[in-house]
Formats: structure tokens, sequence, C-alpha cells
């Protein structure tokens, strides 16, 4: 799959990148910021990971804009799954700090449609 990664840890965003390459997935760009994100929305990605909290707020946006464009997405957040706004608390969810398993079928159940974003 392609995948997107929105993460502002650039320690995270490199495990999450090698991880997700190790496994035959394409990384199409790895951002750090809200306006990044925004602006690679069209880019003809499969999925995508999001960090809730990131530069410039929070992800819920994009996330919903994702949503829109019925692009799958996976939260990969430190945050609560409560602390997601009502619209997206169907989303995928992967806890940080994260296994690489439990990521890794996060990814395998949106390429099969089992997972709701």
């Amino acid at each position: 799959m392609r995948i997107l990664i929105l993460e502002d840890d650039p320690w995270i965003a490199t495990d999450l990148q090698a991880i997700l390459e190790s496994d035959g997935h394409e990384i199409v760009d790895s951002l750090s910021s809200l306006d990044e994100a925004y602006r690679h929305l069209d880019d003809g990605f499969d999925c995508a990971l999001l960090d809730i909290d990131v530069i410039g707020g929070k992800s819920f946006g994009v996330a919903e804009a994702l949503a829109e464009r019925r692009i799958p997405f996976v939260f990969v957040s430190a945050s609560q799954p409560s602390d997601l706004p009502q619209t997206l608390r169907q989303a995928a969810f992967v806890a940080k700090p994260f296994e690489e398993r439990t990521l890794l079928e996060s990814v395998d159940h949106l390429s099969l449609g089992r997972l709701p974003c």
C-alpha cells in the first residue's frame, strides 16, 4: 500500500516508515504539520497514519478530509480514543507506544476494508 504519515516526532516517523517499508509498503511522504498535510491530501495514497497532536494543532480536520475522500486512516497517538470528537470515534486507533505487530495488523485491516475510517 502507498501510505502517508503525519507525525511531528522525527524519531517516531522514522520508526513508522522503517516498519511499514520492511512489510512491503511504500511511504509516499512523511509530514509533520497540518499545513503540509492539507497540501498533500490529493497525492494519490491508499491510507494514512495520523498522529493527533502535530505541528499546527490536532489532525481531526485532516482525518475528516480523508474520510470525505474515502481514504482510510489510522490514528497513531499517545492521546486516548475518548479524546476523539464524536464524528471520529469509529476510526481505527493504535496507542503509543505501539507494538510493531499491532501497527501492521491495523494497516493490513485497512487494506482489507475491515476497519472503519
